[in-house]
């Protein structure tokens, strides 16, 4: 099976390599929608992990992909963790260990697989003029989300963070950025900027920082999953008033392992995101969720649906819980015509 991302490499070989695509295929056209108030010609994309700059991002925009995240960048140069990055998985809809495997599925759409990259980013002056470069090689209906995050320091207050975001959105807003979307969540950190979403003040502190900085430009907020309670309610209505939506779910972590209990990546990130076909059903109960939250509340808030997409039952699944768009993480990298063909199936999404 073809694999555009090639796992047995760096992040810095593919960074530098782009993706293994084929040459663009015949996207029909499709009428026009609105995503965060603006128009696009489908409600489908990739969401931030895939495409690592804009060889990647503009592959995949020539592939049907209308709603493309720059994967996520940061106020300062951070190198990626050692490989692996990225291993396909074995996995069960326990909350147990998910473990390495080299056996895939005959069908690429029954895929999981897991991650630890610790959201890596090039210098701010490299990825600002790739980002503009990005913008320019769009083309009408397609939207450009660059993925922001923070990169506290030890000792830092709430209000450095903040700022650090609010920085970052500025400097993506300035290179081109269509929508930002402001990571509040990574399984695969150990620092602040991992679980802010967890935190309904705090996030609210930050989404309003973003804000100022940003203008009128559409703001999401990354979140993973969140534990009982209201915890979910309480986050939403926090930023409710300075965000235009929320991305959910930014993978479901658990415990990475080789079949002898040795952890994948190391034994400091024994738990770590999972992707893929395992998360695709608590990823649209968590949709639900957020969804009768915001009509319960009657909240101004924008739905980007992840988990698990690669099959058009799995957008039905996410458009019939109401979610305004989908974003694909994993599956378009062995999967890259698949905008193509829900295009030329379902042009009404």
């Amino acid at each position: 099976m073809k694999q555009t991302y090639d796992i047995t490499a760096s992040y810095l070989e593919n960074y530098e390599r782009g993706p293994r695509l084929d040459d663009p295929p015949d996207v029909p056209p499709t009428p026009l929608k609105k995503f965060l108030g603006l128009p696009v010609h489908s409600r489908l994309g990739i969401a931030a992990g895939l495409l690592l700059n804009s060889n990647w991002l503009l592959g995949y925009a020539a592939q049907g992909f209308d709603l493309l995240t720059y994967k996520t960048v940061r106020s300062r140069a951070r190198e990626c963790y050692p490989p692996p990055n990225w291993v396909f998985v074995d996995a069960d809809d326990s909350d147990g260990p998910v473990y390495a495997t080299d056996k895939l599925p005959t069908d690429p759409t029954d895929i999981s697989s897991a991650v630890c990259f610790g959201m890596p980013s090039m210098p701010p002056e490299e990825w600002r003029e790739d980002v503009s470069r990005c913008k320019v090689g769009l083309g009408e209906g397609q939207l450009l989300i660059v993925s922001v995050v923070a990169s506290p320091e030890p000792g830092w207050s709430a209000s450095q963070l903040a700022s650090d975001y609010a920085q970052c959105a500025a400097w993506a807003v300035e290179a081109g950025a269509d929508v930002i979307e402001a990571n509040f969540s990574c399984p695969n950190v150990c620092s602040a900027e991992g679980q802010i979403y967890l935190d309904a003040d705090l996030s609210g502190n930050v989404s309003t920082t973003i804000r100022d900085a940003i203008g009128k430009t559409p703001l999401l907020l990354k979140v993973a999953t969140f534990p009982a309670g209201n915890s979910m309610r309480d986050f939403m209505r926090a930023v409710s008033t300075t965000a235009n939506g929320v991305t959910l779910v930014n993978g479901i972590s658990r415990p990475v392992l080789h079949r002898d209990g040795r952890p994948v990546f190391g034994a400091d990130y024994v738990k770590a995101g999972v992707l893929g076909r395992i998360i695709h059903e608590p990823s649209v109960a968590s949709v639900r969720q957020a969804r009768a939250i915001v009509n319960a509340e009657n909240l101004n808030l924008a739905i980007a649906a992840v988990g698990g997409t690669s099959t058009t039952n799995d957008l039905a699944d996410f458009f019939n819980a109401d979610a305004d768009a989908v974003l694909l993480g994993s599956a378009p990298m062995f999967l890259p015509h698949f905008a193509r063909d829900v295009k030329q199936s379902h042009p009404e999404w």
